[in-house]
């Protein structure tokens, strides 16, 4: 298209050109034109930067999701009309028009996540009827509409979170959105709430809600149709500045079936927590608290507030404590539907100076489910554990438990952890196996063990185990060998992620076995397992499988063995081409499976690899091409046979160093003879008693030369032939059924022939001795037996009346013609 509008400007150029030359009075008009035609042209330019710089800047999948992020952009860029995902976010538009987003019908999700957005068209987003998925987080909308989500029926997730609008309300803003699912929204410009439609949301199941900075707030405000199943709430400090206000949000959200997560706040004083008294009456059962900071305090006195609530889950995640943990003035509050607590990322200022949690027995005892994850945590006291007694899931990762804290911590005692059935303490710095399994041989329920993360090097011979354990996690322990420690009655067994190399314990309970990143060369024996059912095996240093291996594995399903160095020989690469989706499911996709040897297909997936006869045959391959190749030169050789090549060739050798001879040396020479005889031996009686006498005592004689008589001793036999030939005027064959078959004679007749077609003469005279076919004479001489059919050629007579006759016809034949 450049190329095109480039070539039609020059043209036009030239034209007004042109025009200019032969028009000199309208050179105003002219000029105008031509400064029209360049601007033409430079808008086009631009334009068609643009659309190459949003082809660049956008770049759109096989799924039509278009990623358009972090590209500067200030408006809407074009992309295919059929594009159902766009991500717009990290950008700089300021504006969404009318006419913006019209053409994407398809749309399902739009991103428009931290942009500079001040105004959106009313019904910018009409043509939306698919849409799914909107985010307008972190902009600069001043004010929300409700015409923005007229026709939004279908969506299901809106993020309004971030935008400087103050007041929320009271028009419906979210009234017509009755499939949404989701929803995000809030500030810290936020400050006055109204009613805005959420209570006519009938699917809403998640919202989060930022109001930190809120001045007002009616009653209802956050109230939906039904209990919303998640609640995010973020207010900083208004429990410490207006805990009327929270009161009533926490009134509108409260409710048994709603999970209730309190972010970024701050609790210090009993007063902070007098909002949570409208928790308790709403019936919340789940509370979290997130990024958020507190005391003793204050948390003695939430536990007061929510006194004989219907609370059964506690939450803290990324909190701060200050404290000593003084307890006391809550220990008569009733929690006996608190069964679960979650502690993550727990910082307790003062930590060495903390008293112990035994003034926390009143929750303890009724607990089921603890979970203190990365809280620094290195003991739990033996009087702590002996009021654990229903505890049932245990929780201890990513904390300071070593061998030495960890035998006071599992003490099973007075019925401590007597129906403990998981145990967690991965990621810590044990770092003996034995003591371990010596250590939870008690827990007689316990199924679930996950020892991960932690430093055991070496495993002992010989472990006690609860007969109870079915799924035990020794994955990034630092392991190297195997032995009979591990227990035989395991369903689950993870192994990853060590240096292991060989397992031949067997496990005849074992339904799963991971063994990813460790340094297996080949699948474990199945045999071990007759009822294995899913094997992970990837990043070892597998080399293959075949058949015969997954046979082995009596109910093996599926199996993930990408990721390893694989040598793509012919037999493995059919097998797991053709053959391996009839023994198992392979999970991780076929994507994943590599070559890493030979060389040249290194780092190519195998199903895309295409190997050749001779690379997947090569033996078999070789012999063929070896016999193909054999077959060849003998059909080579007999069809040179039969076309006499090797002939040609001897002959043409000959003759061309025949020819190579200095000419002045044959010239000075000239004819010595007027006949070279060829013949037989076996007829050399006749030629020497009777032809030669007869030739050379007539008057005038006749030299002749004989090969017994006149060739040079010690020369070539050939170099005689050729020379003899050449220095007689005619060549006399005497022919007979033995001259056909002399090799000898054959040379001389065909150093006459080819002397024939070489001077184009007729030097030879055929003396037929006795009756011989004319087939019988070569066929490759095509010149001497066109002589024989052309010419009268001379037979010798039986009857001794005509041989007279014979002897005048020989010697006229042989006479030199006349110059």
């Amino acid at each position: 298209m450049f190329e095109f509008c480039l070539f039609s400007f020059i043209m036009t150029t030239a034209k007004l050109q042109f025009a200019y030359k032969r028009e000199a009075d309208t050179v105003i008009a002219v000029r105008m034109r031509l400064l029209a035609a360049k601007k033409s042209m430079i808008i086009f330019m631009l334009i068609l930067a643009q659309g190459i710089e949003y082809s660049r800047t956008c770049k759109c999948d096989q799924n039509f999701f278009c990623n358009c992020s972090s590209n500067q952009l200030q408006q809407v860029p074009k992309v295919p009309a059929n594009a159902l995902g766009l991500d717009l976010s990290f950008n700089q538009i300021v504006s969404i028009d009318i006419n913006d987003l019209s053409l994407y019908i398809a749309l399902t999700s739009l991103n428009l996540h931290k942009n500079k957005l001040e105004f959106i068209h009313k019904e910018a987003f009409k043509s939306q009827r698919n849409l799914k998925v909107l985010d307008l987080s972190l902009n600069n909308l001043k004010n929300l509409f409700s015409s923005w989500f007229q026709e939004l029926k279908s969506l299901q997730q809106l993020n309004l979170v971030g935008n400087p609008y103050s007041t929320l309300g009271p028009a419906s803003i979210f009234q017509s959105l009755i499939n949404l699912r989701t929803l995000r929204f809030g500030s810290p410009w936020l400050r006055n709430v109204h009613k805005n439609g959420l209570e006519g949301l009938t699917h809403l199941e998640e919202m989060t809600f930022i109001g930190s900075n809120l001045r007002s707030y009616e009653s209802g405000s956050l109230k939906a149709a039904r209990p919303i199943g998640l609640v995010s709430l973020s207010l900083q400090n208004l429990f410490q500045n207006d805990p009327e206000l929270v009161s009533k949000v926490l009134q509108d959200v409260s409710h048994p079936k709603t999970l209730l997560t309190i972010k970024d706040v701050t609790i210090r004083t009993s007063t902070s927590t007098e909002p949570f008294k409208a928790t308790r009456e709403g019936g919340t059962k789940s509370l979290s608290f997130q990024n958020s900071s507190t005391s003793d305090e204050a948390f003695t006195s939430l536990l007061q507030v929510m006194d004989g609530s219907h609370l059964s889950y506690l939450g803290l995640k990324d909190v701060h404590l200050v404290g000593a943990g003084w307890w006391q003035n809550a220990s008569y509050t009733h929690y006996e539907n608190l069964h679960t607590v979650y502690i993550c990322n727990l910082d307790i200022q003062g930590f060495f100076e903390f008293s112990s949690m035994t003034q926390l027995g009143f929750l303890l005892t009724h607990l089921h489910k603890v979970s203190v994850i990365n809280s620094t945590v290195f003991v739990i006291p033996r009087e702590t554990t002996f009021l654990l007694k229903n505890l049932e899931y245990l929780d201890l990762s990513q904390n300071l438990l070593s061998d030495l804290t960890i035998e006071p911590t599992l003490f099973t005692g007075f019925g401590a952890y007597q129906n403990l059935n998981t145990l967690n303490v991965s990621q810590n710095v044990l770092k003996s196996l034995g003591l371990m399994s010596h250590l939870v041989t008690n827990l007689k329920r316990l199924i679930y063990l996950d020892l991960s993360h932690n430093s055991f090097v070496s495993m002992p011979e010989k472990c006690s185990w609860p007969a109870t354990l079915r799924f035990l996690n020794l994955s990034s322990t630092k392991l190297h060998t195997m032995t009979a420690c591990l227990p035989s009655t395991l369903t689950v067994l993870d192994l990853s992620e060590n240096d292991v190399m060989v397992f031949n314990q067997r496990f005849p309970q074992l339904t799963t076995l991971i063994l990813t990143g460790n340094r297996f060369m080949k699948l474990p024996l199945g045999e071990l397992f007759p009822r294995l059912h899913t094997l992970l095996i990837q990043r070892n240093a597998l080399r293959m499988f075949n058949g015969s291996s997954l046979r082995r594995f009596k109910n093996l399903q599926y199996l993930e063995a990408g990721n390893n160095n694989f040598v793509c020989s012919c037999e493995f690469v059919s097998f797991f081409k053709q053959d391996v989706g009839h023994f198992i499911t392979l999970r991780d996709g076929r994507c994943n499976y590599v070559c890493d040897t030979p060389f040249t297909l290194r780092g190519y997936a195998i199903e895309s690899v295409r190997l050749s006869v001779f690379e997947c045959y090569m033996i078999p391959a070789v012999s063929v091409l070896c016999s193909v190749i054999i077959i060849v030169l003998g059909l080579i050789v007999v069809t040179c046979h039969k076309l006499h090549v090797v002939w040609y060739l001897q002959m043409t050798k000959a003759w061309i160093q025949a020819k190579r001879k200095p000419a002045v040396g044959r010239l000075a020479e000239g004819l010595r003879y007027d006949a070279f005889v060829s013949y037989s031996q076996h007829d050399a009686e006749w030629v020497e008693e009777i032809l030669v006498p007869e030739l050379e005592s007539a008057q005038p004689s006749f030299a002749l030369c004989l090969h017994k008589r006149d060739f040079r001793p010690g020369r070539w036999i050939l170099d005689n032939i050729i020379d003899s030939i050449e220095k007689s005027h005619r060549t006399l064959f005497v022919l007979s059924d033995h001259f056909v078959t002399s090799e000898w004679c054959r040379y001389e007749l065909d150093f006459s022939h080819f002397r024939i077609v070489d001077e184009h003469n007729d030097s030879a005279v055929l003396v037929v001795l006795e009756p011989i076919k004319k087939e019988t004479i070569p066929k490759r001489f095509c010149k001497l037996r066109k002589i024989m059919n052309s010419r009268t050629y001379l037979e010798w007579p039986e009857d001794e009346e005509k041989r007279g006759e014979f002897w005048s016809n020989l010697r006229a034949a042989l006479q030199r013609d006349e110059c």
